[in-house]
């Protein structure tokens, strides 16, 4: 199983999900909130936010879980419609789950995602 997250632009969202809700046997996705910078340390940031002294950027974070054979489908979903061209526009990161629990029916590996 890999475990795929995509820190992507608040705006870029809506599209994002639209994309990833058309893919047959998504089991779910997680949405986040978040504020960071990169490499610019969001100095030419146009939605930069002060926060203690130390300048962010609003991000979105999505996480999700599938079987290998679809991450592949899943990373060309957010690349295509998270893409601005702009500096900014995030990461997808991509790590492999060793295993799985369902807290409500101990379930584990794939039947729990």
């Amino acid at each position: 199983m890999k475990e795929i997250k995509a820190i992507i632009r608040p705006i870029k969202l809506l599209e994002v999900i639209e994309a990833l809700q058309k893919i047959e046997g998504l089991p779910g996705v997680t949405i986040s909130e978040i504020i960071g910078f990169g490499k610019g340390r969001a100095k030419e940031a146009n939605d930069k936010m002060l926060y203690e002294k130390v300048e962010f950027v609003p991000r979105t974070k999505i996480e999700v879980v599938v079987e290998d054979k679809m991450a592949e489908e899943v990373v060309n979903a957010i690349l295509k419609n998270a893409r601005t061209n702009n500096p900014g526009d995030g990461k997808i990161f991509i790590t492999t789950v060793d295993d799985v629990v369902k807290i409500r029916t101990n379930e584990r590996g794939k039947t729990a995602v």
